[in-house]
């Protein structure tokens, strides 16, 4: 257990020490930072996604989903255009910025410590879900990601398998990947009425294609307290992008975490 959780009355000390740490890591290392725009869409996409704005959470309040499309109409314009060169790392946080009410980010929602809560520049989480998301189907290497500590709602909405969503937290919980190939990738992320969309291009397509598959997906329920909890793994299959033959195959994610919901109705439940 971390200091900050063992002596809550120390947590904004050490955040502040995390975020400086973070601060002069990327002062003393900016050159392999992305930062390059490029107005011209990359001529190939090589993958694209898009999740929706408006979900059934449970019962939260729909006026921090609202503003959560604010939040996130705010951080695309840091993101969108971005090249990703050889051997350059993608930093969601350099991009972006700290998010505050000068800047225009208002009252979103957010899991912390816990629990669903409300926070300036809150809802940010889902540009991480989907960067992810994309990421996962392209070369690029996810070197930073951090899964929140809980699931907080059931899968109304849901696109992607359990578990391969990312948390964020300004500006050392953070989202990054790294490019290790010979070419540029560029992302382009935007919002609509309904969904926030985006695409991995580049300026030719790859040898490979990497497909998500999700397996030994469960629901458990711990006997000493009731608590449930929810486990699967995540594996990543790579596939030659002309002749569509199998390559090899990865465990990329072992999740198991706590659920804040009841499993459905008609699901098996594991007692442990």
């Amino acid at each position: 257990m971390s200091l900050a959780k063992r002596f809550p009355k120390i947590a904004p000390a050490c955040s502040l020490g995390l975020q400086a740490k973070r601060r002069l890591a990327w002062h003393l290392d900016s050159k392999r930072y992305a930062h390059r725009r490029v107005s011209d869409l990359l001529p190939v996409t090589i993958f694209r996604h898009q999740s929706l704005l408006i979900r059934k959470l449970g019962s939260t309040d729909l006026r921090l989903q609202r503003n959560k499309i604010t939040n996130l109409r705010l951080a695309s314009r840091h993101i969108n255009s971005v090249t990703i060169r050889p051997h350059e790392t993608f930093s969601l946080w350099k991009l972006v910025g700290r998010p505050t009410k000068n800047k225009g980010y208002v009252e979103g929602l957010l899991l912390a410590n816990g629990e669903v809560t409300s926070g300036i520049g809150g809802g940010l989480c889902q540009m991480a879900n989907l960067l992810h998301w994309m990421f996962l189907h392209t070369p690029l290497i996810v070197t930073e990601r951090f899964h929140h500590g809980f699931d907080a709602f059931p899968d109304s909405g849901r696109t992607v398998p359990f578990g391969t969503g990312a948390t964020l937290f300004y500006n050392y919980v953070d989202l990054q990947c790294y490019n290790p190939t010979d070419q540029t990738f560029q992302i382009s992320v935007w919002v609509t009425d309904q969904h926030l969309k985006g695409e991995i291009r580049s300026e030719k397509d790859i040898p490979e294609r990497y497909h998500i598959n999700e397996r030994d997906h469960r629901y458990l329920r711990r006997k000493i307290d009731g608590k449930n909890f929810r486990a699967n793994r995540i594996f990543r299959e790579r596939r030659d992008t002309k002749t569509g033959q199998p390559l090899g195959e990865e465990l990329i994610m072992d999740n198991f975490c706590e659920m804040k919901y009841e499993p459905p109705a008609d699901a098996a439940v594991e007692m442990i």
